[in-house]
């Protein structure tokens, strides 16, 4: 029997002129690993939502959910809180109580197990997560990976039969996210307990997955074997096919014969055979022009010292870095190493103790206060709902700037236009992210600071949002970029800097810094490195493969 069986499942939310799922049928087998991709606003998260009572979104139902053979609506409160995990993008949204030990206890609490089950279950947690060295701290002092952790082995504890994870590594640095996902991997394999996973980054999770069902438009349009998944949006020319891995990109990109790859490691043993004994004509891309010394920047930090309390350990200790104007500059680095903290100590929200702010060649002591950010300095943060005051997307926008025109040249920007009446907790994470850019756009900043901008976004739209970046940096604005995206930063950032330990400690073109990096760098150049130097997009690896193939012997 299926652990969900979904028939004909269509839903609209309150005033919607269009529906979020469109006659949706699908079944997720007991023990399966389902990986759901597809489009920011697709209605993945919908359609997530609706397998557990107390997240469905409320609007207009119609069609069949049944669990375990049972209408969903009549399987009890306490069999879906103990059976149907589930773990959501934000892992702040999930965490209720102050303490890591009390956090494990407190779903077990809330089922009224005995305390000698829950003090069993709650070791066996922590000591299978590893979670026995932050086991006693405040949940406040922890990471986002260790957060997102916390969240998976509390919903663990319970024993569900069915885990379902929401985009849980969007806000995540790219080795916890490969943690992480490889975590519930070995959850599924070890226990058997049946995983549907939604992820925009699909590297760590495409080749293990029993079956990828891709939606578009309310619609599930592909439901099938990874690989042939891979064949049909290659074959439909599908939008959904940039989403793919790096390996099945590069190889159907490269007109390559054979089968595909699936995983880094596949890719790799593909090239070695494919240009084994051969001599190459190329085996690195074009090179970039040396970096040169930075002339009149836009933001210059100099020996940056920072603690949120008197007694507290310092987050920034002498940071320093200048950035060009016109440029885009990405700051790269793990949870928790201060990335966040020194975007908002150049706004003036973290107030260094030792050291110098510029921007545009002033100290930021000597803005008066508003000046900063009436046409100099806007930042957009990491939760784009901290922006949100407002009933409606319009609204949003109308507290910003009264222009119609501006404001419509702002939507059709970040293209939101379909969106200005929904309100802005109704959108996806990624229709939020692209609502609180245009709002933050229409402050008209010269200086933008963008703390983790591509989290929740499609691979469609990041490459939209790549477009827009450059489009402000033609019109002459500088643009400052912390993320986890190593894939987007090396293909579209100028210079990216690793922050480690509360300092930069190294700045270099992309193909220069990620070229030099075992785990901190992208599929592409993890791929190829074994034939190429320096490839850190699949962009780069297709071009030399077919240099090599039209010139090897």
């Amino acid at each position: 029997m299926a652990h969900f069986h979904i028939q004909n499942l269509s839903f609209s939310y309150p005033n919607a002129k269009k529906e979020s799922l469109s006659g949706v049928t699908l079944s997720v087998e007991k023990g399966e690993y389902v990986v759901l991709c597809g489009k920011s606003g697709s209605g993945k998260t919908t359609l997530l939502r609706h397998l557990k009572s107390v997240l469905t979104p409320h609007g207009k139902r119609s069609g069949q959910i049944l669990f375990c053979g049972v209408p969903i609506d009549e399987v009890s409160k306490q069999d879906q809180a103990s059976k149907i995990g589930f773990v959501m993008q934000n892992p702040d949204d999930q965490i209720v109580t102050d303490k890591v030990w009390h956090e494990l206890a407190f779903g077990l609490e809330s089922l009224g197990c005995d305390q000698k089950t829950m003090r069993l279950r709650v070791a066996e947690m922590a000591s299978y997560f590893g979670i026995q060295g932050w086991f006693h701290r405040n949940v406040a002092e922890l990471s986002g990976g260790q957060k997102q952790l916390l969240n998976l082995a509390s919903i663990m504890a319970m024993q569900p039969e069915v885990l379902i994870l929401d985009e849980p590594t969007s806000q995540l640095d790219p080795i916890a996210a490969s943690d992480f996902l490889n975590t519930v991997r070995k959850i599924n394999l070890e226990l058997g307990t049946t995983i549907l996973i939604t992820e925009h980054r699909l590297e760590d999770i495409y080749h293990a997955a029993d079956r990828v069902v891709v939606m578009d438009g309310g619609k599930i349009i592909a439901n099938d074997t990874p690989r042939r998944v891979g064949e049909q949006l290659y074959a439909q020319n599908n939008e959904m096919f940039a989403a793919l891995p790096t390996p099945v990109r590069v190889f159907y990109g490269a007109k390559a014969e054979g089968d595909c790859p699936l995983t880094v490691r596949e890719g790799r043993n593909w090239l070695s055979k494919t240009f084994e004994n051969r001599t190459l004509a190329a085996v690195e891309p074009d090179s970039e022009p040396a970096m040169e010394e930075v002339r009149n920047p836009a933001l210059k930090v100099k020996e940056a010292w920072f603690r949120y309390e008197k007694d507290s350990p310092d987050v920034l200790r002498g940071v320093s870095f200048e950035v060009p104007a016109g440029s885009l500059f990405a700051v790269v680095g793990g949870n928790g190493a201060g990335k966040s903290t020194a975007l908002k100590a150049v706004c003036g929200i973290c107030k260094i103790y030792r050291g110098r702010v510029e921007i545009f060649g002033k100290d930021l002591k000597k803005y008066r206060s508003g000046e900063l950010f009436q046409n100099c300095l806007a930042m957009l943060p990491q939760d784009p709902k901290s922006l949100f005051v407002k009933k409606t997307v319009r609204e949003e926008l109308a507290e910003m700037c009264r222009e119609e025109d501006k404001i419509a040249q702002a939507a059709a920007l970040c293209e939101i236009e379909s969106l200005m009446d929904a309100h802005p907790y109704d959108l996806s994470g990624g229709e939020q992210q692209r609502a609180a850019l245009a709002k933050v756009l229409l402050t008209q900043p010269r200086l933008l600071l963008l703390d983790e901008p591509t989290k929740g976004l499609d691979s469609f739209f990041k490459q939209k949002f790549a477009q827009i970046l450059r489009k402000l940096r033609q019109q002459g604005m500088t643009i400052v970029m912390v993320s986890h995206d190593v894939e987007f930063c090396a293909e579209h950032a100028d210079l990216v800097s690793m922050f480690f330990d509360g300092q930069i400690l190294t700045t270099d073109t992309p193909h220069r810094f990620f070229g030099q990096n075992s785990f901190y760098t992208t599929a592409a150049n993890r791929m190829s490195r074994c034939v190429f130097r320096n490839a850190v997009t699949a962009g780069d690896v297709v071009a030399l493969y077919q240099k090599n193939r039209e010139g090897s012997t």
